[in-house]
Parts: structure tokens; sequence; C-alpha cells
């Protein structure tokens, strides 16, 4: 059942459905998959998210413009600051590198911001604690980013947990605040949530990695590739083979068993709630077939070499509709996907 108290400005919400394929076509895909009571509310909480992001992509802002623009966003969020006042100071200062929709994005957040602050108090909290945390974990790995990575896993499960980790829990709030059947569920969902925002990240940093390396910057975990003899400094696409691909089997296997986490997360959601499972299994899916990309193609130099298929995504979205509501079948949809993939012991 929807959360009665919830609240959206009509005009807002239907911006909101305008700026969200620009910003990620992904999350367009996605989330029109939840239930009517959901689908502002999720779609306002990732614009939140992405603007985060903005501001730590910036390439043109220094590490204490970065950290005094995440401060104010945070304020603004909360209702103690401008947001017109915050799109004008940063919109002057986004450089080429920041797309034209995120420019738009950012310019738009008064907007944004109005339908956050309609929200019911449960959801708004929800969200602004996800905006904070990130906020608050994005600038410190941010000012050390470097081409020699990260020192260890654990740094990098901390990493995610700032990026995406984070939005797991956000969402689980939003799940639980919806349905009063998911929040009977929620000691289930909670030790899952960040596990499944850790998996789908991992896979972005294996399938970003060339990226971001040509960025100047490196999310890959040193103690992995120094086991197998290999500097990340001068780690380079193509020469270093075996070893190379020996660490990334590494990384894919940690991946894999955050995702087989992401599936026990995504049925312990109820079977009627099909838009919600939807929403999970579609994104849970494209992480699954991109990480056996990755394992099959180990000398990839660039992320659309990798990429998932339109046809495949079709496929994917299709057979998972069908079975929705049956969790034996997905599950073993989820391992013949997955049967190839190296998995590490939890």
């Amino acid at each position: 059942m929807p959360d009665p108290t919830t609240q959206t400005n009509g005009d807002g919400a239907a911006l909101q459905d305008h700026l969200l394929p620009g910003v990620s076509r992904t999350f367009a895909l996605t989330i029109p998959q939840l239930p009517e009571g959901l689908r502002p509310v999720v779609t306002n909480a990732y614009l939140l998210c992405r603007t985060a992001d903005t501001i730590e992509d910036e390439v043109s802002l220094s590490p204490d413009q970065k950290q005094q623009f995440h401060d104010q966003f945070v304020a603004v969020i909360a209702g103690t600051a401008s947001a017109e006042a915050f799109a004008t100071a940063l919109t002057p200062l986004l450089s080429a590198a920041t797309t034209d929709a995120e420019r738009t994005l950012i310019c738009e957040m008064p907007h944004v911001v109005h339908v956050t602050h309609a929200l019911a108090p449960r959801q708004r909290a929800a969200i602004e604690r996800c905006v904070r945390v990130m906020c608050e974990g994005m600038p410190a790995f941010q000012r050390h980013a470097h081409l020699s990575g990260l020192a260890d896993v654990g740094e990098l499960d901390r990493y995610c947990y700032y990026v995406a980790g984070v939005v797991g829990e956000m969402l689980t709030d939003l799940f639980c605040a919806y349905s009063p059947e998911i929040d009977a569920r929620r000691a289930r969902l909670a030790p899952l949530a960040t596990s499944f925002g850790q998996g789908l990240q991992m896979t972005n940093i294996l399938k970003d990695t060339w990226e971001d390396r040509r960025r100047g910057v490196c999310w890959l975990p040193r103690d992995v590739f120094n086991r197998v003899g290999l500097e990340l400094e001068t780690l380079t696409a193509g020469r270093d083979g075996v070893a190379l691909d020996a660490a990334v089997e590494e990384l894919i296997g940690i991946a894999h068993a955050h995702l087989r986490d992401a599936l026990a997360y995504t049925l312990a959601i109820p079977a009627s709630e099909t838009g919600i499972r939807r929403f999970c299994l579609w994104a849970l899916g494209l992480a699954v077939l991109t990480l056996r990309k990755i394992h099959h193609n180990p000398d990839f130099l660039a992320g659309r070499q990798i990429k998932v298929s339109r046809r495949t995504v079709r496929a994917t979205v299709i057979t998972t509709s069908l079975v929705v509501r049956r969790d034996w079948i997905l599950s073993r949809l989820f391992d013949q996907s997955a049967a190839s993939l190296p998995l590490a012991v939890p």
C-alpha cells in the first residue's frame, strides 16, 4: 500500500521524468517499473544523488570547492539553505566535462528540491540521510584519487558504500515506508542492501577501468594487483596479460558474490510487488551480463566494447518479467547467467 502521506507536486514530478533519461538510461528504464506511489520518490532520490556525483566529478572544482558545494547541497536538502543560490553559484563553474543534461539538472535543482520537501517525513528522512552520507564520504576518497588506486579490498568496500551501498539502504527505507508487508521483512533486507549496491558499483568500476585511468583516477585495490606482481600506476591494457586477467578475475568473483546477495534481497521482496522486483531484477541482470562480458573479454580497452546489447537487454527484460513471481525460476536464471563467473568465498 502506498504511504497515504506521500505528496508530490505534479509539475515537479513531470520535470523529474523529463530530466531522468538525460542523466541515466538505466534508471530511466527501471524506475518506471516501480508502483505509482514510489516512482516520483525514487526518481527524486536518484536526481539528488546524481547531483552529488556531478559535484564530485566536476574537474574544474578544487577539492575545497567540492567540499563547500557538498556541504551547501546537504543544507539545501535539509531546508536550511537556498536551492536557487546553490544552482546560481555552481552552474557557471561547470566545465565541458559536465554533460548538458547534468547542467540542466543543476539549473532545475530548485524545482527538484521542491519535490523533496513535499515528500512524507519518512521518505524525506531516508533521502536526506543518503545524500548526507554520500556528500561526507565521497570527498575523502576524491581528494586522494590517483592512478595508484585504493589500498586494499577493505578500502574498496568503504568507497563502494559511500557511492552505492548507502543508496541500497535508502531504497530499503523507501520500500519499507511504502509497504507494511515489506517493512515486516526489514530484518531480511537490511543486511543485504549495501551488498546489492556494492555489486552494482564494483561492476561499474571494472567496466570503467580504462576510461577512469584516462581521467587520471583508479578505484581498483592495490593489494589484489600486487599479489600478481602488478603496480596500478603502470597498469597497461593489452600488455599485462595473464597477471592482469588474474587480478580482474578475483574482483569479478567478489562482485559476483555481492550480486548473489542482490538476488537474495530481490527474492525477499514480496512476490506480489512485481514492480519493485522488476526494478531490482533488471539492474541485477544487466550487472551479471556485464560481468560476463568482462570475464570473456579481459583484453577490452573501453567500456563500449563490453556493453550489453539492446537485444540482450530486451531479452532480459522480457524473461524476468514473465517469471517475476517465481523465485525458483529466477534463481535458476541467475545461476545459468552467472555459471561461467568465478565466485569469491564469502
